[in-house]
């Protein structure tokens, strides 16, 4: 894993550059993180995965829709943003910028550029962004078929916080669309979300969204302090926030060490603009700044809409809390 800051130059073109830069990184890595998601489908359907193990863990692998999506995602964003900086979750990939012409995306949702930006982010300069990009979350559901669990991930940080992202879900309701683009969440803190209707979790039980295959002891004694109606079990980072978004879930929660910036970056993001909260367990935001570590160390706290997020973590037990130290 390294950090990836591209120094390329584009022509942009004029209907874009009236925009705040805010409003172009978001509104390009939404056609991107679509071209992403068509990508993924089409190394799937060819069936020639190459999958490779990253880690110590048998659920950390990569697989050749991971590396292509990457290379289209920071081809396209870099050479239309080329000071920004970008952190992929594959690292530096071998032939990075040979790709295929038609991975490189030049068109911008127009519907964002249209926005009104919100003053805060109006003079945002080049230097001051960190996109955290997940090529593929959900990689371990992906090579089991379990397909609708796979999001695309582009994450947009401002002085360190989540403030843009991309939830790219590209096997959307694939069982009953053949050949279907998915559906894209996006959200900007201050401005709202785009591509869905937050949805109000139910009021007469409390369900908690979790990890399926990263569950150690921390993460139940978690569940059981917090005494949930139901647990719903699923993977990805991004997939577990999309449950918390369509109200099927009050909160997601995960005692563990096992997320990483680009995993969080954007459903923090999208989640926040909203009017949910995403935190670590003690409450605290995570840090997105260019050198900040990868590692999400004090687990995952998140809560919908409408729900009092520290008054759950209250129900944390100290032991718990002190298992996270910072």
């Amino acid at each position: 894993m390294v950090l990836i800051t591209k120094i390329l130059s584009q022509f942009i073109p004029m209907s874009a550059q009236s925009s705040p830069l805010i409003l172009r990184i978001l509104a390009s890595s939404v056609t991107t993180a679509v071209k992403a998601g068509s990508i993924i489908k089409d190394v799937m359907e060819k069936g020639e995965l190459k999958v490779v193990h990253k880690g110590m863990s048998k659920n950390d692998v990569q697989t050749e829709a991971d590396r292509s999506a990457q290379r289209c995602i920071i081809t396209s964003l870099s050479k239309k943003f080329p000071n920004i900086t970008i952190i992929g979750e594959e690292g530096t990939l071998e032939n990075e910028n040979d790709i295929p012409n038609d991975w490189i995306v030049t068109e911008s949702d127009e519907s964002i550029l249209k926005s009104t930006c919100p003053e805060n982010f109006a003079n945002v300069k080049p230097e001051d962004v960190v996109v955290w990009v997940d090529p593929l979350d959900g990689t371990s559901e992906y090579t089991e078929g379990l397909l609708d669990h796979v999001t695309v991930l582009i994450g947009i940080a401002v002085g360190g916080r989540a403030v843009g992202g991309i939830i790219h879900q590209p096997y959307y309701d694939y069982k009953k669309v053949k050949n279907g683009t998915g559906r894209t969440f996006w959200g900007l803190v201050g401005l709202g979300v785009g591509g869905f209707e937050a949805v109000k979790p139910p009021s007469d039980k409390f369900i908690i969204t979790t990890s399926r295959s990263h569950r150690d002891g921390k993460v139940n004694d978690a569940l059981k302090a917090l005494n949930p109606d139901d647990i719903i079990s699923v993977g990805g980072a991004g997939h577990k926030v999309i449950v918390v978004l369509e109200g099927r879930a009050h909160a997601y929660v995960y005692a563990s060490k096992g997320c990483k910036k680009w995993d969080t970056c954007a459903p923090e993001a999208v989640l926040e603009a909203s009017g949910g909260k995403l935190t670590d367990i003690h409450g605290k935001h995570y840090d997105y700044s260019k050198d900040a570590p990868f590692p999400d160390d004090q687990g995952i706290f998140a809560t919908a809409n409408g729900v009092d997020h520290n008054a759950l973590i209250a129900k944390l037990p100290q032991a718990i809390r002190d298992a996270f130290p910072y």
